[in-house]
């Protein structure tokens, strides 16, 4: 018998195919004039009619998470960073399916357009480097800003898997936080550490702007370097050009350590947010959705 998240492999088929149709739909508008004013009704119509089936595709997956998801990161706690370009709406999405997966959410940490800024680089890698936990040491590969940030947020907030325990005492972890809120580097209103990380972004419009995207996709690798398992996701466009998610797809490094998921606008991208999670406890790293080299639409081989 096929069971329910077996089935899940095949919607995620039927939604490969519906983004396949919308993209070549709208191609076939752009070539010759007279030919899209003869088609355009109806591929117009064709268009519609896909787009009606990949919200009806969203909906299954969105009735049946509990089930599919249910469980899978139980006894498991996770924080969710967000970037300044994050849509609200996939930040709480996402969230709740980590918590549909049975996941403690220890809170939130909204990084700031001056985090982001390499113009900030400086005065960002100054303050990482006074605040470091005692007993801790930064990796000596972590130079960069987004690497060097992501190593101390990691071992702030992070636990060590190893013990399972805090990597810094909470006096530590209230200043390092304090003083990143002060430098208007970051939001939060308070978190708890956790084992897990997942840092939801945008869809990379203004990636290329003081090198955010670079920025953002190697804080993730600093992450990683803390933990058994973080996932960068976003929209399709931050898998394109200088987008957080492409960065992390083009280095060889990077994307062997951070899972990326590049459609967190539907229900399938929040789901493989939470299976990738999963899967990385198991030393498995992919690369999910429609963007520039992904390797399949969602998790294959799913987790028990």
């Amino acid at each position: 018998m096929i069971s329910l998240r077996q089935h899940a492999i095949s919607i995620a088929a039927i939604f490969l195919a519906l983004a396949i149709g919308l993209v070549l739909g709208g191609q076939a508008l752009g070539g010759n004039p007279l030919r899209a004013d003869h088609a355009g009704d109806a591929l117009t119509s064709e268009n519609g009619r896909l787009t009606d089936q990949l919200n009806a595709a969203d909906a299954f997956i969105a009735r049946s998470s509990g089930r599919l998801l249910g469980g899978t990161l139980a006894d498991r706690s996770v924080l969710v960073f967000t970037t300044p370009d994050a849509d609200n709406a996939d930040v709480e999405a996402v969230t709740e399916s980590l918590t549909t997966a049975g996941a403690a959410v220890t809170g939130k940490v909204a990084l700031t357009e001056a985090f982001v800024d390499s113009g900030q680089g400086d005065r960002l890698r100054t303050a990482v480097t006074n605040m470091i936990p005692a007993g801790g040491r930064l990796r000596t590969g972590a130079v960069d800003q987004g690497s060097l940030a992501g190593d101390l947020l990691g071992l702030a907030l992070l636990t060590d898997p190893g013990t399972g325990q805090p990597r810094a005492t909470d006096q530590e972890r209230g200043l390092i936080l304090d003083t990143l809120r002060g430098g208007a580097f970051l939001n939060t209103d308070g978190v708890r550490p956790a084992q897990l990380a997942v840092v939801v972004t945008g869809d990379g419009a203004r990636a290329g702007e003081n090198n955010q995207g670079s920025i953002i996709g190697r804080f993730a690798g600093g992450l990683k370097a803390r933990s058994p398992a973080v996932v960068l996701a976003g929209r399709s466009g931050a898998a394109e050009g200088a987008g957080p998610i492409a960065v992390v797809r083009g280095d060889s490094q990077l994307s062997s350590e951070v899972t990326t998921v590049d459609n967190s606008d539907h229900e399938i991208g929040r789901v493989t947010t939470a299976l990738g999670l999963v899967e990385q406890l198991n030393g498995v790293t992919g690369r999910y959705g429609t963007g520039a080299k992904a390797n399949s639409l969602t998790v294959v081989a799913m987790p028990r």
